[in-house]
């Protein structure tokens, strides 16, 4: 499904994306070693199993990001979207282990027109994500510069 556009983007709709994410080891430590984040928390096995809070290693945050994100993107913002403008509000609640299965949800928060492109608006969405428990280990707010309709 292609993105949508700013005028099909309604306050409150919320989509339930179909793709899940099973994680895995090597999805970990290949992110960390393509953003040389050395982290022993991320990569080093006896390291997390000697952590007191998890006992085990977990994922890079910013890997979760862009995961819970990337999967909105055929169903929201694919072909539509000028660019984003900004993350606000990112929180991690729970950490994302290996073996997580990953499902998301973006809702559509707020959006207005642009002041300086009569042909695009600024569309907020909320974007969750969740492990295959249904515990919530991402929340993100994302600010887009969205295409209007071509008039046909």
């Amino acid at each position: 499904m292609a993105g949508l556009y700013y005028e099909q983007l309604e306050v409150g709709r919320t989509f339930q994306h179909e793709i899940r994410r099973t994680v895995t080891e090597m999805d970990n430590v290949m992110f960390n070693a393509m953003t040389y984040n050395p982290a022993p928390i991320h990569i080093d096995a006896e390291y997390g199993r000697s952590y007191r809070v998890f006992g085990q290693r977990f994922f890079n945050r910013s890997f979760t990001l862009g995961l819970v994100v990337g999967v909105s993107v055929g169903e929201t913002t694919l072909g539509t979207t000028v660019g984003n403008l900004g993350f606000d509000e990112v929180r991690f609640p729970a950490p994302l282990f290996h073996g997580d299965t990953v499902r998301s949800e973006t809702e559509v928060i707020s959006r207005r027109e642009s002041a300086s492109r009569p042909n695009a608006g600024i569309v907020v969405f909320e974007h969750r994500g969740y492990n295959q428990k249904n515990v919530l280990i991402a929340r993100i707010r994302r600010s887009a510069l969205m295409m209007k309709q071509p008039v046909a």
